[in-house]
């Protein structure tokens, strides 16, 4: 596993994006099932953006046109929907504005582009709630708070230092505080839902959610808070975050199966007949890149190795390179096994930090989260 891996699925990514382009055009995809067509979400779901992250990714690292003039117009698609209907979207406008609005700021400098970033940003903010100190996941549970938000923390810091103001970072410090202390347990597994009384701010319970259980080891979970964390130092330094993120990553390295790829949970009773969920290894691939950024020189090869038979497993095992027709690149997602949605199939943003990963394993060091 060497750069010469990561350079040959370098090729095959944008071979497989290419012949995409047509097909997908700009549809905003979440999931492609047996079939392999990627369905088309609305603009205010949350995974409506990965789409438009992979082409200014790819654009990023090929100048191809192409690419750039069809992000373009799922960015329209996206920030039309958020200024015209923002009470439809939630935290995840961080996931929404990080891959369209800021990417195109960032490789563009447009600044229109810019001024919806920092809507976007403002929205996020006018979700924290201060008794609890956190920002709120969804309206229709005032109290409730998903691990996920942890990487749509990066909006707040990147508005901190476009605005001059530093009121957006304090947000996103006080809600990591608020789920380190609630959320990572002293074993490194992750809650995937914390309940807080909204009015009071108290600790209510964990719940389970799209894990198997309110104790349970939800891996997407732990790559989300992997990823986040490490993050979370980045743009802090403060080690208590970076510990954090070797913690998590350390209980998700322990849970790995013999290919790399984990399983949807880490702590369903049996894993016989139990989907893998090739989405979570893709993001805590990217994540233990992240923290591999971070480590002593003497520390990097665990983290920065491990990534590397995860992407290596998922581009042998797991990958669609042979079929064409597929559009979808990683198969075998788990998306919300305990309501049975979304098993077995291709995941949009499985593919995104596939793809992700991959391009920090060839060099590419541009921060989108």
């Amino acid at each position: 596993m060497t750069n010469i891996f990561a350079l040959e699925t370098k090729k095959l990514i944008e071979e497989k994006i290419s012949g995409n382009l047509n097909k997908i055009q700009d549809n905003l995809p979440h999931v492609a099932g047996n079939d392999g067509v990627y369905d088309d979400t609305r603009p205010s779901w949350w995974t409506s953006s990965f789409w438009p992250g992979i082409l200014w990714t790819l654009y990023d690292l090929t100048e191809n046109e192409q690419y750039k003039n069809i992000a373009q117009s799922c960015n329209h698609k996206i920030e039309r929907a958020f200024i015209e209907h923002p009470e439809k979207f939630d935290h995840d406008i961080g996931f929404q504005s990080l891959l369209t609005s800021v990417f195109k700021y960032e490789l563009t400098g447009d600044e229109e582009s810019k001024r919806l970033g920092l809507l976007a940003a403002n929205f996020l903010a006018g979700r924290f709630n201060p008794k609890g100190k956190f920002i709120k996941s969804w309206d229709r549970a005032p109290g409730w708070v998903i691990v996920d938000c942890m990487m749509n923390l990066s909006l707040m810091f990147w508005a901190s230092h476009i605005s001059g103001d530093p009121r957006f970072k304090h947000i996103a410090i006080e809600h990591a505080d608020t789920f380190l202390k609630y959320g990572v347990r002293e074993d490194g597994s992750t809650c995937h839902i914390l309940s807080f009384d909204a009015e009071s701010g108290d600790f209510i319970e964990p719940i389970g959610g799209q894990g198997f259980g309110p104790e349970s080891s939800w891996s997407r979970g732990n790559a989300w808070a992997i990823y986040g964390f490490a993050n979370m130092y980045r743009f802090t330094g403060d080690e208590r975050y970076l510990n954090a993120s070797k913690k998590i990553a350390h209980q998700f390295i322990a849970s790995l199966p013999e290919d790399y790829v984990p399983y949807w949970d880490h702590r369903v009773d049996t894993i016989e007949n139990e989907p893998r969920d090739s989405s979570a290894g893709a993001i805590a691939s990217s994540g233990l890149l992240e923290i591999a950024d971070h480590v002593p020189q003497n520390e990097k090869r665990v983290y920065r190795d491990t990534a590397k038979r995860i992407l290596n497993s998922l581009s042998e095992n797991y990958a669609t390179w042979n079929n064409p027709d597929y559009q979808g690149i990683l198969v075998e997602g788990t998306g919300h096994k305990p309501k049975g949605n979304f098993v077995n199939v291709s995941l949009i943003y499985g593919d995104y930090f596939f793809i992700e990963a991959i391009a920090k394993l060839n060099g590419w060091n541009r921060h989108i989260f």
